[in-house]
């Protein structure tokens, strides 16, 4: 794939963003043929864009998850928009949206690129504060038979879309963090539930692989970012007129409204 038609899908995926809209499928000659330039080529949507990085979102943390996305290992993406919560969502405005239960580790110091990985243990000091949030995840593609390979979703910032964030919660690195139990209602009705420790082990770890991948590739993560660290509950797909609730029991929730 050569520069050009890199920058010809970085100026497609831009317009799209900034339009707020989708397509179905995309043109062969412009699907990335490896993640490694798939990625690149989300730098050059975010250049293109000219928007603040205000996070990243990683998902796939582990096998289950890895094959429903196509993959084989975690993937990452930028985000641009950050709301705290409750928040509210004009349904028709959103592409494909997909709320996803997460944690989101606000960065209080630099992790940029260095020769020599990252350690949890760095990771964690490096984290300012941990929320209860939902990732509220969109993709430019349209989810029908047309619908592109991987390479093109992570050139799309793996479907990002916004972070949302309840208060911080208060000396988490003491609290039972990855077995604490929480779910996702829509309209009062329980829809799923899960725990950190089943889906990412904890949030850490999927934040010290993002913080080596990005150290790796030569772009770091800065302080006052947000991550969402990976969804526990799975992915569904709210209609206009729900309500949907994260609890996290102990550590608060997190309330979505689709108009």
């Amino acid at each position: 794939m050569d520069t050009a038609s890199q920058r010809e899908l970085a100026r497609l995926l831009a317009h799209l963003r900034r339009d707020g809209r989708q397509q179905s499928g995309l043109d062969p000659r412009l699907v990335p043929p490896d993640n490694a330039i798939a990625y690149h080529i989300a730098g050059m949507v975010a250049e293109e864009l000219d928007w603040p990085v205000l996070g990243w979102k990683i998902a796939a943390a582990k096998e289950e998850m890895q094959k429903a996305l196509r993959t084989d290992s975690p993937i990452y993406g930028r985000t641009f928009f950050l709301r705290e919560a409750p928040a509210t969502f004009t349904h028709a405005k959103l592409v494909s949206p997909i709320p996803e239960v997460e944690y989101q580790a606000r960065l209080g110091a630099n992790l940029p690129p260095r020769d020599r990985p990252y350690t949890i243990e760095e990771v964690t000091d490096a984290v300012a504060s941990l929320h209860p949030g939902v990732e509220m995840a969109e993709c430019r593609f349209v989810h029908d038979a047309a619908f592109p390979p991987l390479p093109a979703i992570l050139a799309d910032g793996a479907g990002s879309g916004t972070i949302v964030y309840g208060p911080a919660i208060a000396d988490w690195q003491r609290r039972d963090i990855a077995g604490q139990e929480v779910t996702l209602s829509s309209n009062g009705k329980l829809r799923r539930k899960g725990t950190a420790a089943a889906a990412l082990d904890h949030p850490m770890v999927p934040l010290t692989w993002l913080a080596n991948e990005l150290s790796r590739t030569g772009v770091g993560m800065r302080a006052g970012q947000m991550v969402s660290t990976g969804t526990l509950t799975g992915m569904l797909a709210p209609k206009a007129g729900e309500v949907y609730v994260a609890d996290f029991g102990p550590f608060g929730s997190v309330t979505l409204d689709f108009t």
